[in-house]
């Protein structure tokens, strides 16, 4: 009944307002057109509105439906077999060519958690995007792969093409101040970034001192800032921040310093430096980076003979424990140079060569021979499985590489 009255009173109140608008007391200021004095028509129909169904007695349920999971690196460690976690620990090549069936398989039967992009590429960013798309679609579960290359520049640049900025190389880099080195670099790593790359396998920290000496892995390619460790520091750490703000995890390289070295270890074994010394100033870029937070840390493979004689610094635990780890206190990720082709450690078997470098206390095994996967898993997981202090070396460094991908969101 009380519905009834409430429509009536609505009529009555039309019914009036159309008898203002025909008398003089009242105008309709929203008419128009040719004809807009003209009253408006009486409404059609004063029968009351149908009645809205009536309401239930149940009150609707206020409960939500819990919140999915948070996805940690924790958590997916604890989620994961010791094989799974053996793949966390290889980083094997791809070429920016395409996917090869090695690395496919790399990825879907050994799970390995890491690819580099290897070889120039003049394709551009879209092409390279839609690689990593595909490199991604084949990730093992709960985590996405850390893609990464050597984006330096000069003579060491990966990517290039539409969509990347041809980069100048590192001796140049030296000469532009660091603040607006840095802003480059963060522009470069939007650009690798969009691209799909995580990690760049740069900046080069190691100084080439003056007198030009021949330095075939870094001086012969103009790869580094400069000729004293306070320019290579300044410029190494720019460019390392230029990546962080980019969205792109650095690598410095090559611990403890290829600059003092007359052989290049991816084509020559012997390589060896008999300069460098524990309390070395050469170290002080390294050092830098190590307080600024650099998130991983490349090894040399060349022989320290100051340091640890006649040891590849990437096999050694005086160097990688004990300097890198305690000297400079760095807890970030120890990632080797290549040790799949590499001419330097040719004379250890391909399983020897992983097992020695997470024994010494590495983290991320890098081969450019994608075809090695199944000797470096096996080698890792027979030696796990038998030694438990190993095991937990296994372990510690594939909850450190999953830390790493929670925090550039590569984990769901």
């Amino acid at each position: 009944m009380r519905r009834l009255v409430v429509v009536s009173v609505v009529t009555a109140g039309l019914v009036l307002l159309a008898a203002c608008t025909t008398n003089g007391h009242g105008s309709d200021t929203s008419a128009s057109g040719p004809d807009a004095s003209t009253p408006a028509p009486p409404p059609t129909s004063t029968q009351p509105a149908t009645p809205s169904a009536p309401a239930t007695s149940t009150p609707p349920s206020s409960s939500k439906p819990p919140p999915p999971p948070v996805v940690t690196a924790q958590s997916v460690f604890n989620g994961m077999s010791l094989r799974e976690r053996v793949g966390q620990l290889l980083m094997v090549d791809c070429s920016t060519s395409g996917v090869s069936p090695a690395t496919s398989t790399a990825i879907t039967q050994y799970e390995v958690g890491s690819v580099i992009l290897d070889g120039t590429s003049y394709a551009g960013l879209p092409e390279i995007r839609a690689e990593t798309r595909l490199l991604q679609s084949m990730a093992p579960r709960h985590t996405a792969l850390l893609v990464a290359t050597d984006q330096e520049g000069g003579l060491v640049q990966r990517l290039q093409g539409s969509g990347f900025t041809r980069i100048v190389s590192a001796v140049q880099q030296g000469t532009i101040p660091p603040a607006t080195l840095q802003g480059y670099a963060k522009g470069w790593a939007q650009q690798l970034r969009a691209a799909g790359v995580t990690v760049n396998l740069a900046p080069v920290l190691d100084t080439v001192p003056p007198g030009g000496a021949p330095n075939p892995p870094i001086g012969d390619l103009d790869r580094e800032f400069g000729h004293a460790p306070s320019v290579v520091k300044s410029h190494g750490l720019a460019v390392l921040r230029g990546m962080a703000a980019g969205g792109v995890a650095a690598t410095v390289k090559h611990f403890p310093g290829l600059g003092r070295v007359s052989g290049n270890t991816d084509t020559t074994s012997g390589v060896t430096d008999s300069v460098t010394t524990r309390t070395d100033p050469y170290l002080s870029p390294f050092r830098a980076a190590v307080q600024a937070g650099v998130p991983f840390v490349m090894m040399s493979t060349a022989i320290y003979s100051r340091l640890d004689p006649g040891v590849p610094a990437a096999f050694s635990a005086p160097i990688i424990t004990g300097m890198l780890r305690g000297d400079l206190g760095f807890h970030g990720l120890v990632i080797s140079d290549d040790v799949g082709a590499a001419k330097q450690v040719s004379g250890f078997s391909v399983g020897a060569r992983a097992v020695k470098f997470v024994g010494a206390g590495g983290d991320i095994v890098l081969t450019v021979d994608a075809n090695e996967a199944s000797e470096m898993t096996g080698a890792l997981l027979s030696r796990a499985n038998s030694d438990a202090a190993f095991r937990a070396k296994v372990n510690a460094a594939a909850l450190l590489v999953l830390q790493e991908k929670q925090r550039l969101g590569l984990l769901s």
